[in-house]
């Protein structure tokens, strides 16, 4: 992504390489690195093939990420190939529950996936997360966690996700303008049902799964 988990584990002297598929998020994580002064390698990289030997890392780690790949079992085959023996794999997956899983489902209803594609949010789920890594696994770990969405209003955060989340760009990109205005009602009044500020402010607790994977 833009460098959050990256910069994050550089400040903790980690020596990182940061993927992305995206030019143009590794260009803004290339920046920030470079505000703080600190030496990480960006690299171009598809999640569901990785440009690294095997073994090549002590800890794999995807904030949000590898959930969105179409091949969710090759994506979870690369990261363990790339995880040293004994090594950690540690994701932060939204779960199917949680706010934005819940935008997930409404998505779907105004424009439903391809068939076969599976859910993002599987990815948020203990099962999956076993039926994934198991076989290769000494150890998963799973913690229930929230990030906390603040905005201005529910006008404003529609505003924000509709020109940089992928998963809701690509909707709107695709629906006729009626189908967006429906859209648009649905996960407002979603918006409505989970806020917690009280006033025209947003402030939305989302859940998401911590999880921390132990190679064998």
């Amino acid at each position: 992504g833009n460098g959050n988990a990256t910069l994050a584990a550089a400040r903790r002297w980690c020596d990182v390489t940061s993927t992305d598929y995206v030019p143009a998020l590794l260009s803004r994580g290339r920046e920030r690195a470079a505000a703080e002064r600190l030496k990480i390698e960006f690299q171009e990289a598809d999640a569901e093939a990785l440009p690294f030997p095997d073994a090549a890392f002590d800890v794999v780690m995807s904030t949000f990420g590898v959930m969105f790949t179409a091949d969710q079992d090759k994506a979870a085959s690369e990261l363990m190939r790339v995880c040293k023996h004994g090594g950690k794999i540690g994701l932060a997956n939204w779960t199917p529950d949680g706010f934005i899983g819940q935008i997930f489902k409404t998505i779907g209803k105004h424009l439903p996936p391809p068939a076969g594609v599976k859910s993002p949010a599987l990815w948020g789920t203990k099962a999956r997360i076993e039926e994934m890594f198991g076989s290769q696994a000494a150890s998963i770990q799973c913690e229930p966690r929230h990030f906390v969405f603040r905005y201005r209003s529910p006008e404003h955060w529609m505003q924000v996700f509709k020109t940089y989340y992928g998963p809701l760009l690509k909707a709107f990109g695709a629906l006729e303008p009626a189908a967006q205005t429906a859209l648009t009602a649905d996960i407002t009044a979603q918006i409505e049902r989970f806020n917690r500020s009280g006033d025209s402010a947003v402030v939305v607790p989302s859940e998401y799964m911590e999880i921390v994977i132990t190679r064998r």
